[in-house]
């Protein structure tokens, strides 16, 4: 039995002993079958009590971590470890996968949890992050992903009463997250007072939004909303590790061995110690629970499974044991009973029942166990220990016989003698002692000689020799008892051993694969009887040989189960049985065995879940050494690596541009064009089913990178040319013409297209690499499946309409040739490839297999091709023996001899099959493959006369075959396409160059005819016409480099590979002479002109030899290169021949004898050259790209009149130059259509066409050349290289701030104003101490008169009109009533009409707005946490006052909500950084387009319902600044920005985007430049108009260019408006005022005419309009300085609807002492005076940068304080000044008056504060200052009796001075006592509590108390006005926080009625009017 199968016995799981319960909690439930499910090591277990029976699900390769289940409880979801991580969502009643969730999670899956209804599933990983997914499970895509805590998360649920809530916990944290869109916002959880922070361990909930979290402490945190509520403390003594919520309650379990069970209330009903259970002991550990009914389970930390039945709690019962943590090594199976013992390294001895899977006894002994062994009657048993002693025990009762200790270490092995008289124990000390067991474990004997430690030991059967095997991989037999070494050969070889475990010598060899370590086999033990042996390994295998199995790497069975190590292995007793033991999943498994013969209903369902076995061939029974087939060897190892991606050229664009000098220009490009006009060539060679008939009998096929779809009639092709690379494969859709195509690359893609109209439908990408190499259509063409060249061939299920990845799975370690859909069952696929079969069916995001099962039917051989039969399990498969393979399901039924040589190719029919084979026979069979009904024979003898070309070889071999429209389609591997008739005749329809690179190509000088020559060893002459078809053709005796016509067109010479060339007749292709002078390649081959004299013949050997042609001999040789010749050029005159060189020399020589000679550069120009195909030289540099080497252009060739210079490139491109190319990188038109080298380019004699070679693609292809006269058709545009250079047409200074912004210091962490010092809440604390004793002191013992003054002056509401005072009520509250403001100044079209015009949406700050256009009332969304720049509104009506909202951010997200709700709708997060400045909806409203500010500046795609991404892709290198789909389109869309205007469709999974091609316009007007282009608006047919910087506007059709509407407007156009409903167009820019112009026009809908509308009367500076909506009549218009009007479309009438500050920041704000007006003061120039209870504006005056303001005593004067240091005093009425006055340089902070009405006082920058009397009238004398101020001013507050004024400064510090001398007072005693007028410090100790724990960045910027004294307002940098009582001294005072202001709030003020707050923004130019309750 020397033969390598398989052996037939198989093993089936019957029983897992023990449960998880260390490192894993809540994992143990009842399903709603009343089973148990749990899981051990890899496998899931469904206990069922009843019959006492498991079933198992083996889904899994590596330890499972965690289990929940699933709201119908039957399905369950398990997580496991290891690199690549899954999650198995399976069936507890079926135990067959629902799906499959990969790609989420790295090193393992740690809690997971189902949401209520059970449609999603939430999981943590236990990567640094503890990232966090929630997944479609059963697409098995994830939702939402977020990086959960920096620490880990120990668990993570749903809320189930919540909707889209999940809570998570884990070390010293809790956080509630909402899910919205895709995106996760957490709420950490706020411990407070209530308890103190812990490590949260398991989590459960209750109505009212209680969530209850189990602690490391042994509480209860019982949590409302995200805030801890109340403990109930000492729940557990201990950590509590789970808690499970049951229809009753709730239950729990803990570490102090106790159960417990709440009410509903979370009140204790029972509680259960389970240490006192009749299993328990001191020490359990409860790490489980599941509380159902009357019952409930408890798992625990060492194995055990518990069941407590509420009636008799006190007698819980045990289920299930094992052993506990520690790896399990020792396993002795009884030698007459059905038990086994085990020992492990938690101490314990334990015995076994096989028969009903019980413990029948324990022991704990006293070190950890690594051996064990039964006497031969199983009365004692053995243990070895760690320490190197040894311990024999009485079976029945465990009880100690003897403990000997010889030796220092571990005991790896014990066996007892089968004669019973002796133990032999071996060691880690290389030995093994024999003990006598008559005399009392004596030690007789010791047998030594290895050279490292023993690993395992045998006897022979008559006790007198003992095998060892030791870790160095010896094997020694020694002679019993005396421990001889025998070393006799016959001896040895007539030895029977009792036992065979020994996992070495010749028995075993079998065992181990060819090249492998021998210490990863860590058991065997073989069954003489049944001849097999069983193995246990390293990989977590149990595995089946025969045995003996003499030969390396013999074939087996293999199960899984056992994650890890496996480290025993023993068949029992009767042989009916096997045990096996893991090591650090210390599990024990029970195998059914099922020797030979088993009938099929004993059999399992499949148990190798999904892992094939190492040995992929495993399972067969016949030997499988065949034949191979040359052919088919060679395809396998095909590699398709490229060294150089076509997306590598990006870079070099960079390169070009770092590369040029300053101001150098590059040379301009041609204006003539190139069309791909035909190509000869299919890729058969290497591919196959790549032929197909498209339903109206167009042909469809590939070379290259082409698509191509051919129609007979017309002989015409039609081209597929958007890919890169090769393509290697292409399949068709069953019901449309639709072509999936797949290719090479290093994130290769496939397109799927339209055989009509050739236009792309999608793009997959992303989940393969190297390259496609198999597609298939399911049969409702809703799916594709791919099959990658990675190393695993991975198969990728793809639903290609939205391009998304639906299931991935590793196909197979080898080649895999097809996959094929079933056409019955849309989950099911079959995968055929080297030695290989496989049978998949889709679960979720993965497959679950079974391979094809041979039996003995037939050997295992490579499949080449697969067809489905009439049903969905038969299925025909072709081999590379020639045999069809007829399928049952995955069994193997019988096979038909097919053909001689491989099967390639087999198409199925209605009624049967047709196959081809490589002996070039095609056969049409019956629909069952039992008889062939006939055979066609490809013979030059059967092709029809007038056939388009000629056959080159007899019977090629068939690569693709198919039928349709009464004919057979076939491909051949030499390229051929042929058509079959019925009746036999064969038509070739296309044939080009077989495999090989193709290099010699020539053209006829007089003829349109050209020669190719190819690797294949074939010259073929083809014509150019509009036959194109090959004309005749001539074999080589080697392959092919180059070619030439001589002048006269009679002789043709070949250059060949070996140094040889010939001189063929062009008419006969006969050899007239050949040569072979050389070693090496000939690299060129040219004639000279005219009669032809000379024929110069270059070579690789560095020379070029000049033959005379009459006498055919040598006449010269040219010398003198120092590298291999690349090409040659004649002079016209035949005298002189130029030489390039790979050194890159460009060398010139005489002819005939070959003198070198020099020319310079000018005469090289100058010089009549015959023709021209070098690229070298002056001329000729142009055409280099950067950073290359001199193969990277291969060839070259100059059209006739010398204008046009064309190139073939290694980047698989064909360019066009204009000629001479001087200086560096000249401009160029380049082509595609080849895939990676084009090796030559010529142009035909009449420069009609030009064709060019493909190297390795073996194509060739044919363009059409397209001249000046008609360019208007601009043939291939997307070739243009349009890419531009710097300059620019135009210049503005808004654009240009704009394009500069720098949205990263926005984001607001970044203080407003930098300050120096230490921030009062760290303040030393001791002197405030002091400071507090010495107040004390001050107090009079008996203060019997004088009260405390009050510290803050409290104010008397002014009176109303009847004199009656009203009450002032006490602030608690605000809320946000209104906003001045409008982000205009760096946002553009982010204003609409909505609701049918009743109401505008716009944005400011961090807050939406939406306000009432007849009340003003406006209405707010403020869940935004940064500046909002982009705004969109739905135009669906389905989903009208649908908001979309992009902000800034290092993460910005999209909020999409309801206008009329404010209801957060979706959250959008994910591409972008930095900011979303675009987003727009699409047509149907679903999809969401979003523009990031990234330096790639990604524009991405939403279905924004659900929040998933469609597609993404890099924008621009430069800022976009506006994006719109087309809108009636969900697909189409259109970007402009800096230079920049592209045009892109959604295909699939994938962005392709067109940049818009220039041409020159109707006007004439030649346009070489891209503008920066900065509005965009929609015309019919595909037209789209675009406004740029100049003031014109672009109108493209499709994406070119096609008119200039110009000086649309006379500056940069900011914003258009298409009105979908008359199609009318609004402008709006930067205008200067002229007559009859206005920055806002409506246009018609060609924008051929317009109207003008002014926004402002005659200013002088430029109205800039940034956004513009129309409806019904009226245009809304939002402004660069921040306003909003509504002008008229009929008289232009002007209303101003919103009004706020411009651009810059403002500081200034105060309140008027007696009326509801405040005064606000902007950088942007301007001084504001408002109306609080009227919301408006009620006067402005430009003043210039003014930083403060400041009200007099009564109202009557306003003073501002400007940023130059100068101040201005005004009257309120009419604001005409005053007075004014400068006296300092720096910014004026704060300005006051006096209450008195004296004094002035001003504080600046220049850290000074100024007194100026006013009484004295507008002189503003300085009446004193104040000085010794550390830092600059912020604050000021006058006292209540004007003497003294308290200054707040930048150094966080306060101090108070006398006024008007300025003298600093410092004594306690006095500023104690003073009561200040106001209160607008954010210093002293009164406010303490103010300042946030964590203001490491933020400032609190400013304060003010309200008038009755209770509230202080405040504004930091975080963007939040908060409300504190006052004073508040203590630190982290508690306080409400009001959101809207997106960054800085620098100024806060109550109205003198306390009815209202107002707060201003920094950057964000705003003023929030807040109402107060």
């Amino acid at each position: 039995m020397a033969d390598k199968t398989a052996p037939t016995s198989q093993l089936r799981l019957e029983w897992v002993y023990g449960y998880r319960g260390h490192q894993c909690r809540n994992n143990l439930f009842y399903t709603a079958s009343k089973d148990i499910v749990y899981f051990v090591a890899g496998v899931g277990i469904v206990y069922n009590l009843r019959e006492n029976k498991q079933r198992f699900f083996l889904g899994h390769d590596d330890d499972i971590v965690s289990l929940t289940l699933h709201p119908d409880r039957t399905l369950v979801a398990t997580g496991q470890i290891g690199k690549a991580p899954y999650i198995c969502v399976w069936d507890s009643v079926t135990n067959s996968t629902a799906s499959i969730l990969k790609d989420g999670h790295e090193n393992g899956v740690g809690a997971l949890g189902f949401d209520k209804d059970g449609h999603r599933l939430v999981s943590v990983g236990m990567d640094q992050h503890s990232t966090i997914n929630v997944w479609d499970w059963r697409k098995g895509k994830i939702i939402s992903t977020v990086r959960g805590h920096s620490d880990k998360v120990f668990d993570v649920q749903f809320n189930p009463f919540l909707p889209n809530t999940i809570v998570s916990c884990g070390v010293k944290h809790i956080k509630f997250w909402s899910l919205c869109g895709n995106a996760l916002t957490p709420r950490k959880g706020v411990f407070g007072s209530a308890g103190e922070i812990q490590t949260i361990l398991c989590l459960a909930f209750g109505p009212d939004d209680l969530t209850y979290s189990g602690t490391l402490g042994g509480d209860i945190y019982i949590w409302k909303g995200s805030n801890l509520d109340r403990v109930i403390s000492g729940a557990h003594k201990g950590p509590v590790y789970s808690l499970h919520m049951s229809d009753d309650g709730y239950a729990s379990g803990g570490k102090d061995s106790c159960v417990k069970m709440w009410d509903a209330d979370f009140k204790p009903v029972v509680s259960v110690n389970l240490a006192n259970a009749p299993d328990g002991y001191k020490g359990l550990s409860i790490r489980s629970v599941c509380w159902r009914g009357d019952r409930c389970l408890a798992g625990t930390q060492d194995s055990e499974i518990f069941e407590i039945v509420v009636k008799d709690r006190d007698k819980p019962q045990c289920l299930v044991q094992g052993h506990a943590e520690g790896e399990l090594w020792a396993l002795a199976v009884h030698p007459r009973k059905p038990m086994f013992a085990t020992g492990s390294d938690d101490q314990t001895l334990r015995l076994w029942n096989m028969g009903n899977y019980d413990l029948l006894s324990k022991t704990t002994l006293e070190h950890k166990i690594r051996s064990c062994a039964f006497d031969n009657d199983g009365q004692h048993i053995a243990a070895g220990f760690t320490d190197g002693s040894f311990m024999v025990l009485r079976s029945r009762d465990l009880t100690e016989v003897v403990h000997i200790k010889d030796r220092k270490e571990v005991i790896h092995e014990m066996k007892f003698s089968p004669c019973g008289h002796f133990l032999a124990v071996a060691s880690n000390d290389n030995f093994v002692d024999i003990y006598s067991t008559e005399q009392r474990y004596k030690r007789v004997g010791t047998c030594s000689g290895s050279s490292s430690f023993i690993t395992h030991i045998d006897w022979s059967d008559d006790s007198k020799h003992l095998q060892t095997n030791s870790g160095a991989a010896e094997r020694l037999i020694f002679k019993m008892p005396t421990g001889k070494q025998a070393t006799n050969k016959e001896e040895i070889a007539s030895i029977h051993w009792a036992t065979f475990t020994g996992v070495l010598g010749p028995e075993v060899n079998g065992i181990w694969e060819k090249y492998t370590d021998t210490n990863d086999v860590n058991a065997v033990d073989a069954n003489f009887t049944a001849q097999v042996v069983a193995t246990a390994d390293d990989f977590g295998l149990v595995k089946l040989f025969r045995f003996p199995c003499l030969k390396k790497g013999a074939k087996f069975r293999k199960y899984v189960g056992h994650s890890a190590h496996v480290t025993n292995v023993r068949f029992a007793a009767d042989k009916h049985r096997v045990i096996s033991t893991g090591g650090a999943d210390h599990s024990v498994f029970q195998w059914r065995f099922l020797p030979e013969g088993t009938t099929e209903d004993d059999l399992p369902e499949a148990i190798n879940a999904y892992v094939d076995s190492n040995s992929e061939d495993s399972d067969s029974d016949m030997s499988d050494i065949g034949e191979l087939d040359s052919d088919l060897e060679r395809e396998k190892q095909v590699r398709y690596d490229r060294v150089l991606y076509k997306e590598d050229t990006a870079n070099f664009k960079k390169l070009m541009r770092q590369d040029m000098k300053p101001g150098v220009k590059r040379k301009r490009g041609p204006t003539n064009s190139l069309k791909l006009e035909y190509v000869h060539g299919y890729r058969g060679y290497d591919c196959r089913n790549n032929l197909f008939y498209t339903q109206n009998g167009e042909i469809v096929y590939h070379v290259a990178a082409v698509g191509i779809v051919y129609n007979k009639e017309k002989n015409q092709q039609r081209f597929y040319l958007e890919h890169t690379d090769d393509i290697l494969c292409l399949c068709i859709h069953p019901i449309k013409d639709l072509i999936a195509t797949g290719q090479v690359g290093r994130d290769p893609s496939i397109h799927i297209w339209d055989a009509e109209t050739l236009k792309t439908g999608a793009i997959l990408k992303g989940h393969h690499q190297r390259g496609i190499c198999a597609l298939d259509f399911s049969v409702d063409g809703k799916k594709l499946v791919s099959v990658g060249l990675d190393d695993n061939h991975s198969v990728v299920v793809w639903d290609w309409k939205k391009g998304e990845k639906l299931a991935s799975t590793r196909g197979h370690k080898d080649k895999i040739f097809v996959a094929k859909w079933n056409p019955f069952d849309n989950n099911k696929l079959v995968t055929v490839g080297v030695k290989h079969i496989k049978f998949w069916s889709q679960a979720g995001g993965g497959f679950t297999s079974n391979r094809g099962t041979m039996g003995k039917v037939a050997k295992l051989c490579d499949m080449l091709c697969v067809s489905y039969g009439k049903t969905a399990d038969t299925c025909f498969s072709g081999g590379s023996d020639g045999n069809v393979f007829i399928w049952n399901g995955n069994i193997l039924q019988k096979t038909v001899k097919a053909h001689e040589g491989p099967v390639f190719a087999m198409h199925s029919l209605d009624k049967g099959f047709v196959t081809g084979g490589k002996d070039g026979v095609i056969g049409l069979w019956d629909d069952q493959f039992e008889r062939c009904l006939k055979n066609y024979a490809i013979k030059r003898a059967s092709i029809t006369q007038g056939s388009n070309g000629m056959l080159i070889s007899e019977s090629p071999a068939v690569r693709a075959i198919v039928l349709g429209h009464g004919k057979i389609l076939v491909g051949t591997k030499n390229g051929e396409i042929l058509e079959i008739d019925k009746a036999g005749p064969i038509s070739i329809i296309s044939q080009g160059h077989m495999e090989g690179e193709v290099w010699g190509l020539a053209v006829h000088p007089s003829l349109d005819v050209y020669a190719t020559v190819s690797d294949d060893r074939t010259l073929r002459l083809w014509e150019v016409s509009t036959e194109h078809k090959m004309l005749n053709y001539k074999e080589l005796k080697q392959a092919g480099r180059c070619v030439a016509f001589s002048p006269d067109g009679k002789a043709i010479a070949v250059g060949l590979k070996d140094g040889s060339f010939v001189v063929i007749n062009a008419e006969t292709m006969d050899d007239i002479i050949s040569n072979h002078h050389r070693k090496e390649e000939i690299s060129d081959i040219k004639f000279s002109p005219d009669v032809g004299k000379y024929l110069a013949v270059a070579s690789h050997d560095n020379f070029v030899d000049l033959y005379n042609v009459m006498s055919t001999k040598r006449v010269g040789t040219c010398k003198g290169a120092s590298s291999y010749i690349t090409h040659i050029d004649w002079d016209t005159r035949g005298k002189v021949l130029m030489v390039n060189s790979g050194a890159k020399e460009q060398l010139f020589f005489e002819a005939p004898r070959g003198k070198r000679i020099t020319l310079r550069s000018q005469e090289i120009e100058k010089f009549g050259w015959d023709t021209w195909t070098c690229v070298l030289g002056h001329t000729c540099e142009g055409i280099w790209p950067p950073k290359c080497d001199v193969t990277d252009v291969n060839a070259a060739t100059l059209s006739r009149d010398g204008s046009l210079l064309a190139t073939g490139d290694d980047f698989g491109f064909v360019k066009l130059f204009c000629y001479p190319a001087i200086g560096k990188y000249a401009k160029f038109k380049k082509y595609v259509g080849h895939s990676a080298h084009v090796t030559n380019v010529r142009w035909t004699r009449n420069n009609k066409h030009l064709i060019s070679l493909g190297g390795a693609d073996t194509s060739v292809l044919v363009w059409s050349h397209i001249g000046m006269s008609d360019a208007r058709t601009n043939a291939c545009g997307e070739s243009d290289d349009s890419d531009t250079d710097d300059e620019e047409e135009g210049y503005d200074s808004d654009v240009e701030r704009e394009k500069k912004m720098d949205y990263t210091s926005k984001i607001y962490v970044n203080p407003i104003m930098e300050k120096e010092g230490v921030r009062p809440h760290l303040q030393d604390m001791q002197q405030l101490a002091k400071l507090a004793v010495q107040i004390k002191r001050l107090k009079p013992a008996v203060s019997r008169y004088t009260a405390v003054p009050p510290k803050v002056l409290r104010a008397e509401p002014p009176p109303t009109a009847g004199g009656k005072r009203k009450k002032m009520i006490q602030v608690s509250d605000l809320q946000l009533e209104h906003v001045h403001g409008y982000r205009g100044f760096d946002a553009r079209s982010n204003l609409y009409y909505i609701n049918d015009g009743a109401d505008i949406v716009f944005h400011a700050a961090g807050a939406c707005i939406v306000q009432n256009l007849s009340s003003g009332v406006q209405s707010f969304y403020l869940k935004h946490n940064d500046d909002i720049i982009s705004l969109t509104v739905n135009q669906h009506p389905k989903l009208k006052n649908v908001i979309a909202t992009g902000q800034i951010g290092n993460t910005p997200s999209v909020h999409v909500w309801d206008a009329v709700t404010k209801e957060t709708l979706s959250i959008i997060r994910g591409v972008h950084s930095k900011g979303v400045c675009a987003v727009d909806f699409s047509c149907t409203g679903k999809y969401l387009l979003t523009v990031g500010l990234e330096e790639e500046h990604n524009v991405a795609v939403w279905r924004w319902q659900d929040g998933t991404k469609v597609a993404s892709a890099p924008g621009h290198t430069q800022r976009i600044f506006q994006a719109e789909f087309r809108p009636d389109s969900d697909s189409q869309f259109v970007t402009v920005g800096v230079k920049h205007v592209k045009f892109w469709t959604v295909a699939g999974s994938q962005l392709v985007g067109k940049r818009g091609i220039l041409t020159t316009t109707e006007s004439g007007i030649n346009i070489k430049k891209m503008q920066t282009m900065l509005s965009v608006a929609f015309g019919a047919n595909n037209l789209t108009y675009t406004g740029a910087l100049s003031g014109d506007v672009y109108v493209w059709h499709d994406n070119t260019l096609a008119r200039l509407v110009q000086k649309a407007h006379n500056g940069p156009i900011f914003t258009m408006f298409t009105t979908l409903r008359d199609g009318l167009i609004v402008t709006g820019a930067k205008e200067v005022l002229l007559k009859d112009s206005g920055p806002v026009k409506l246009w018609d809908q060609d924008m051929k005419r317009c109207k003008a509308f002014a926004i402002s009367e005659g200013v002088k500076k430029a109205d800039i309009v940034k956004s513009v909506c129309r409806l019904k009549g009226k245009i809304l218009v939002g402004t660069g300085d921040n306003n909003v009007l509504e002008i008229s479309e009929k008289n232009g009438a002007i209303q101003v609807i919103v009004s706020g500050h411009g651009e810059g920041q403002v500081w200034g704000l105060d309140r008027h002492p007696a009326s509801s007006q405040f005064i606000t003061a902007s950088f942007d120039g301007s001084v504001c005076l408002w109306d609080a209870s009227a919301k408006s504006l009620l006067a402005k005056l430009e003043v210039g940068a003014a930083r403060s303001v400041a009200f007099s005593t009564n109202g009557e004067m306003i003073a501002v304080g400007l940023k130059t240091g100068e101040f201005l005093i005004l009257m309120t009425n009419g604001l005409t000044l005053w007075a004014k006055k400068r006296d300092r340089s720096g910014a004026i902070n704060d300005i006051r008056f006096s209450p008195d009405g004296k004094y002035l006082a001003v504080g600046s920058d220049d850290s000074c504060v100024d007194f100026y009397d006013i009484s004295q009238g507008p002189g503003l004398s300085r009446a004193g200052f104040c000085t010794g101020i550390p830092s600059f001013v912020i604050q000021m507050d006058f006292s209540a009796d004007s003497n003294y004024i308290r200054v707040s400064t930048g150094a966080y510090i306060n101090q108070v001075f006398k006024v008007p001398g300025g003298a600093i007072v410092e004594d306690l005693a006095i500023t104690s006592k003073i009561t200040w007028a106001t209160w607008t410090s954010v210093l002293g100790r009164e406010v303490i509590g103010i300042w946030p724990k964590d203001s490491s960045n933020a400032d609190v910027n400013c304060a003010h108390l309200s008038h009755l004294g209770n509230a202080l307002a405040t504004g930091d940098d975080s963007g939040y006005v908060k409300l504190f009582n006052f004073p508040c001294p203590e630190k982290d005072a508690p306080h409400k926080k009001f959101v809207g202001h997106s960054a800085h709030v620098t100024n806060v003020r109550f109205t003198c009625d306390d009815k209202h707050l107002i707060s201003i923004g920094g950057d964000d130019c705003c003023v929030f009017l807040w109402k107060c309750f």
